[in-house]
């Protein structure tokens, strides 16, 4: 009996719990469709045909801040931007968690910052972070022209919020872009994330 109740727990857990495959590089990206900032739905579809940044973020954070307010953040984003790619930052923090934002918060923002990223994803539910497993922030993504991952995981191999560490550190989202853009298989596809962890709802 109790480990047929057991079983029941288990299976209701199951169901209630949203399940979302782990993506995979190499594979097609996961599919999203949320709003933007500016109220507009943004989907991963629109944007076939370009490579696309996806990084997760949250301004309070202090491996965000090192990146942000050394202005590499934005410079890796207008030079990605430069060279064709869409950068789409995405804050997946709930209501009332650190870095949550409503579209004029983030709006704001992304002035303040002088970010240079194409939108900003607001994902308070955290479906579009769940979707692709993102754990920290920032957390990076990269997608092919054809929609497929060809790179997840840190920004670089500095895994602190000293920007001293900035000097000398080797930028994995740089790289892989530099891969994309001349036609190379990206060399590290895949790296440890760091940062601090995605302020999910605490249901979820």
């Amino acid at each position: 009996m109790m480990f047929r109740t057991f079983a029941i727990a288990a299976v209701a857990a199951a169901v209630a719990a949203p399940a979302f495959a782990a993506p995979v590089v190499g594979q097609p990206a996961p599919a999203f469709e949320v709003k933007d900032a500016d109220g507009k739905t943004r989907s991963l579809a629109e944007f076939k045909g370009k490579t696309v940044v996806l990084e997760w973020t949250n301004e309070g954070c202090p491996y965000v801040k090192k990146h942000y307010d050394s202005g590499a953040m934005q410079g890796l984003q207008k030079q990605a931007v430069k060279d064709g790619a869409v950068w789409l930052t995405v804050i997946s923090s709930a209501p009332g968690m650190q870095g949550h934002k409503d579209p004029a918060g983030a709006k704001a923002w992304k002035a303040k910052a002088n970010a240079g990223s194409t939108a900003v994803l607001l994902d308070p539910d955290g479906q579009v972070g769940r979707a692709y497993d993102a754990k920290t922030t920032p957390h990076m993504y990269i997608v092919d022209k054809g929609g497929k991952l060809v790179y997840m995981g840190g920004i670089d191999d500095k895994p602190s919020a000293d920007p001293a560490t900035l000097k000398g550190a080797k930028n994995y989202v740089s790289a892989a872009l530099a891969d994309v853009k001349a036609g190379r298989p990206v060399a590290q596809a895949a790296t440890k994330p760091y940062g601090c962890s995605v302020k999910y709802g605490s249901a979820d």
